[in-house]
């Protein structure tokens, strides 16, 4: 958190918090959502400006409800996710990179979603890839030590948790580790975070 953040907060302790107005899309874009945006249910506009930006990446912090904030200041400024707390793109020479431009290498856990979103758990992050990095993904797929192509990542999607007959792991580094099975939409209870903060 910027130091100019914490001064705000201990020079105005009661700054009441905000709901609503800021959401962090599936792809890891941070988006201003004005009245006309909530009333209507849209994602909002896209925010591009760099140094706000990096304002909001360098003070992106979770409450003890697992609600995730911005702390604009002295207020917080409750965000609204689309997907999971965190959003990592495939960097060929950094790994995975998250929204707040850290990195996220020390990955242990990994998912799979009903809708072939890729999950993953490291850093002390939850962390979903950008689907426009899933095809750069799959090439680190395998099952039984072979490479896993669409149509086989497709046929393993399908079929009945429980019933599969192979493994499908993620080579990270020099581990393999084990997809599990997920629902998209019992991400935020199994992993205790709330995708729209309201007030108390």
């Amino acid at each position: 958190m910027d130091q100019i953040v914490k001064q705000a907060i201990a020079k105005w302790p009661n700054v009441p918090h905000c709901y609503g107005w800021l959401a962090l899309d599936a792809r890891g874009a941070w988006r201003m959502r004005d009245e006309r945006a909530q009333q209507q249910h849209a994602a909002g506009e896209r925010i591009v400006h760099p140094a706000l930006l990096g304002f909001i990446r360098r003070n992106y912090l979770a409450d003890e409800r697992g609600r995730w904030f911005f702390q604009n200041g002295p207020q917080r400024v409750y965000v609204n996710l689309e997907l999971t707390p965190y959003i990592v793109r495939s960097d060929p020479l950094l790994g995975f990179i998250t929204q707040t431009d850290e990195p996220m290498d020390s990955i242990d856990a990994v998912w799979l979603t009903d809708s072939a979103r890729l999950i993953l758990r490291g850093s002390g992050k939850i962390a979903a890839l950008d689907d426009r990095d899933l095809a750069q993904c799959i090439e680190q797929l395998r099952i039984d030590d072979m490479a896993v192509n669409d149509t086989a990542l497709l046929a393993w999607i399908d079929q009945q948790p429980g019933t599969e007959s192979q493994q499908l792991q993620l080579l990270h580094g020099d581990r393999q580790l084990p997809l599990q099975r997920i629902a998209q939409a019992a991400l935020a209870e199994h992993f205790g975070f709330v995708c729209a903060p309201q007030p108390d």
